[in-house]
């Protein structure tokens, strides 16, 4: 175990473990494509219908079939004006849950964006919120998977903590629709919110804010210093 990494010791430890259920396919041989074909393009995401062969620790190969949703990476912020500890919510109408859906400021990020600018392009596009990027902090949660056994959309989701911005005018996509207001936290925690990557920010805020108030606990004087 000398000279690995935590995280690669980690990986051990739970391999090993994990080692002892196997049915016996080895799961340290990538899976191999066998072959795929596209069955559905849209102009969001297109479907692959995959045939893949996995691989059992005397080398026999095992054939799986699966279809992925392809779709581009995307990036989800929780915004945070540090100035009037507010946060922006939205609204809008998701097809997948076919209702006006509470959540945040997300969107696609175009090929060759990086994260910060397709974060701040999506922002200024459907909220109308430039920050001023000198003064604004950056938490980045981390990258997830919406649903990783059928499509390969990932989250790039983070918390931002804005000293000065300016308000402009919102532009939206022909057939988009979004609402957006500035909430307390506690109204934010309040509100029912559905999209999973939404709610992995705002629990990462809630821990942030929970270990700042208790270093400010710690901090004040005590009536028996």
């Amino acid at each position: 175990m000398f000279g690995r990494s935590k995280q690669e010791q980690l990986k051990h430890r739970l391999d090993t473990k994990l080692n002892a259920s196997s049915d016996g396919i080895d799961m340290d041989v990538p899976a191999e494509v066998v072959n795929t074909a596209t069955v559905y393009t849209g102009r969001i995401f297109h479907v692959d219908d995959m045939t893949l062969a996995l691989t059992d620790k005397q080398g026999n190969k095992h054939e799986i079939s699966r279809q992925v949703l392809r779709h581009a990476p995307c990036v989800v912020m929780l915004v945070h004006d540090m100035s009037t500890d507010r946060y922006l919510i939205e609204r809008e109408y998701r097809a997948g849950s076919d209702m006006f859906a509470y959540g945040l400021p997300a969107g696609l990020m175009d090929e060759g964006e990086d994260i910060m600018e397709a974060a701040l392009r999506e922002l200024a596009e459907e909220t109308g919120v430039v920050p001023d990027k000198d003064t604004m902090g950056v938490d980045f949660v981390g990258d997830f998977y919406s649903s990783e056994g059928m499509t390969d959309e990932l989250a790039h989701i983070m918390v931002l903590h804005l000293g000065p911005f300016k308000q402009e005018k919102r532009h939206f996509d022909p057939d988009e629709h979004v609402e957006s207001a500035w909430i307390p936290w506690s109204d934010l925690v309040a509100t029912r919110i559905t999209a999973s990557n939404s709610m992995i920010a705002i629990q990462h805020e809630a821990l942030r804010r929970l270990i700042a108030r208790h270093a400010d606990d710690e901090n004040k004087p005590s009536l028996f210093s």
